[in-house]
């Protein structure tokens, strides 16, 4: 039996939090705790939503992958991915897609990719705007190179990771539960 991590990715937007809710609500399975230097948003909790970091901090730590994005670094360690196994032989991780391919390298078959994106751009606009982020900082994320990249699943990813197209969160659950099914009978 081979642990495995499941790696939601997409644009900012997407729902790769709703998805990891979700895995974690109607499956157990743990998230990982990532390391970020940005300040938490309303309602989240340092060593719940993100291990809040300062620079110096963040650059004690032992990381899997690391990036920056939108002015802020992010990146998950692996202490926090050794500590989650020991609980849980699935995890789940929330990165952008540079993270999941260096998951997918560094990992192998025991990263399994989920890429989430919508039909339409308007739609994640408007769902970072109903999430409360700040109205100046959502106009420069949807500016950035990051965000530009993050649309699209990277070459490196093609065929590799399985691609959803998070319209309607119904459907999405209905998707996500086959893939649990197949992993689930992977690991017995």
């Amino acid at each position: 039996m081979r642990d495995r991590i499941i790696v939601i990715t997409g644009a900012t937007g997407s729902g790769k939090t709703t998805v990891g809710k979700y895995l974690k609500d109607k499956y157990a399975i743990p998230k990982v705790i990532t390391h970020t230097t940005r300040v938490p948003r309303p309602g989240e909790q340092n060593e719940v939503d993100y291990y809040f970091e300062s620079d110096e901090t963040f650059n004690q730590r032992h990381f899997l992958e690391s990036v920056k994005y939108d002015g802020h670094r992010y990146g998950s360690s692996y202490e926090a991915l050794e500590r989650g196994w020991e609980k849980s032989p699935l995890l789940s991780v929330v990165l952008d897609t540079k993270g999941a391919v260096t998951y997918s390298e560094k990992l192998g078959e025991e990263a399994v990719i989920i890429f989430l994106t919508v039909s339409k751009d308007n739609a994640l606009q408007q769902r970072i705007k109903e999430r409360g982020d700040d109205p100046n900082a959502i106009d420069h994320r949807l500016e950035s190179d990051e965000y530009q990249r993050d649309m699209a699943l990277p070459k490196e990813l093609q065929g590799i990771a399985h691609v959803i197209v998070n319209d309607k969160l119904d459907k999405t659950k209905l998707m996500l539960d086959e893939i649990i099914k197949e992993l689930r009978n992977d690991l017995n």
